[in-house]
C-alpha cells in the first residue's frame, strides 16, 4: 500500500446465519449457520451475560438433534442449565425435555432409553446433561452405573468448576487455589486445596465405554464434531465440555471464549477423544501460553497475584499440572 491508497477490510461474523458465514464453505460452517438448525434451546432463558454453559448447550444439543434427525429426548439434572432455561411455567427448550433431581439424571435417562427400546423406537436417541456438581459429585454413582451397564445414553457434563447456581461453592471439579464461597482466599494456603478433586473423563474411560471426549466452547467446530461422532455410537458415551462462568470465575462477560481458549492453550484443559478406554485423538496446542495468562484474567485467582506478594510457589504448582497434562496427552504440535 502506498500514498493515500486505502483498502477497506471487511470482517464477517462467522458463527451465525449471516452473510459472512454463507461465504464460507458448507463444511466450515457451524450448525447455527444453517436454516435447518433446531434452536433446541431458544431465546427467553435467564442465563447470565456471557454464560459459557448456555452457549455450550445450544451447540451441543443442536448438533445432536441434527445427527439423529431431531429424534432426541433430553434429561436434565438440577443446576444452572435447568434453572435459567425453565423458570416456571416457561421453558426455552424446543425438544422433549425432562427435569430430574440433582443426582439421578443418568438413571432417568437410562429409563427413557429403555422405554424407547421396548416401544420399538430405536431411532429416538437420549441425551442426559448436567453441571459438574450434578456429574462429578451428587450424580457420580448413577453415572458410574450408567457407564457400567453401557446404557444407550450420551451424557454431557457442562463443567464450570463449581456449584454456580447455589452461590459458587466448591465442587470436586474446582481447580486448586480457586476462590469459592466454601474455599475462601484466607490463611496461609488461600483458595481450594491441592491434591483433591477428580477428572471425570478419565474415570469414564476406566469404564471402557464406547466413546469419551473433552471439548470447549473455545472451539465450537470441534465440539460439534465430537457430538456428531458420539451419536454414531450405541451404548454409553460421555462428553465433558468446559464452559467458563463469568460470574463465578470473576472474568469479563465478553471474555468467555478467551478464557476457555487460554485453559486449552496452557494445557490445563486437555482436548482429546477416547474409544473403549483408549485415547484415539488429541487436540494439539498451537500457541502454548504460561498458566499465568489464564489465571490473571479471573478474580477467583486474584489472591495469587497480590501486589508485592505474588504466590510464585502455588502458581508454579499449577504450571506443573499443565506441564503434566501436556506430556501425558502429547498436546504440543510438532514444528
Amino acid at each position: 500500500m502506498s500514498g493515500d491508497t486505502k483498502q477497506t477490510v471487511k470482517f464477517y461474523q462467522t458463527g451465525t446465519h449471516t452473510v459472512g458465514n454463507r461465504l464460507l464453505d458448507e463444511g466450515k460452517r457451524h450448525v447455527q449457520a444453517s436454516m435447518d438448525r433446531t434452536n433446541a434451546i431458544t431465546s427467553g432463558h435467564r442465563a447470565c451475560q456471557g454464560c459459557g454453559e448456555a452457549l455450550g448447550a445450544r451447540y451441543a444439543l443442536d448438533a445432536a438433534m441434527r445427527a439423529c434427525g431431531n429424534q432426541l429426548i433430553a434429561v436434565n439434572a438440577t443446576g444452572c442449565l435447568e434453572v435459567f432455561t425453565t423458570p416456571y411455567p416457561e421453558s426455552s427448550w424446543q425438544l422433549p425435555w425432562i427435569h430430574s433431581l440433582f443426582g439421578n439424571a443418568p438413571a432417568v435417562a437410562t429409563g427413557v432409553a429403555a422405554a424407547m427400546r421396548v416401544k420399538g423406537k430405536k431411532d429416538v436417541r437420549v441425551v442426559a446433561q448436567g453441571g459438574d456438581g450434578g456429574t462429578t459429585d451428587i450424580g457420580f454413582g448413577c453415572l458410574s452405573g450408567m457407564f457400567e451397564r453401557n446404557d444407550d445414553v450420551l451424557y454431557i457434563c457442562y463443567d464450570n468448576e463449581a456449584y454456580m447456581n447455589t452461590g459458587v461453592q466448591r465442587s470436586s471439579a474446582t481447580p486448586p487455589a480457586a476462590r469459592t464461597a466454601t474455599t475462601p482466599a484466607v490463611g496461609s494456603a488461600p483458595g481450594n486445596v491441592f491434591g483433591t478433586g477428580k477428572f471425570m473423563p478419565l474415570i469414564a474411560m476406566a469404564h471402557n465405554i464406547p466413546y469419551v471426549a473433552t471439548a470447549s466452547v473455545a472451539d465450537l467446530h470441534d465440539l460439534e464434531a465430537k457430538v456428531n461422532k458420539a451419536m454414531t455410537f450405541r451404548g454409553a458415551r460421555y462428553l465433558h465440555i468446559m464452559v467458563p462462568c463469568p460470574l463465578g470465575w470473576g472474568c469479563a462477560s465478553d471474555g468467555t471464549i478467551r478464557v476457555a481458549r487460554l485453559a486449552v492453550e496452557s494445557g490445563l484443559f486437555p482436548l482429546f477423544e477416547a474409544e473403549h478406554g483408549e485415547i484415539t485423538r488429541v487436540g494439539k496446542i498451537r500457541r502454548r501460553v504460561p498458566v499465568e495468562e489464564y489465571l490473571k484474567v479471573q478474580k477467583r485467582f486474584a489472591h495469587l497475584f497480590k501486589k508485592g506478594a505474588v504466590d510464585t510457589d502455588r502458581i508454579a504448582a499449577i504450571q506443573r499440572m499443565a506441564d503434566h497434562n501436556i506430556k501425558r496427552y502429547g498436546l504440543l504440535a510438532e514444528g
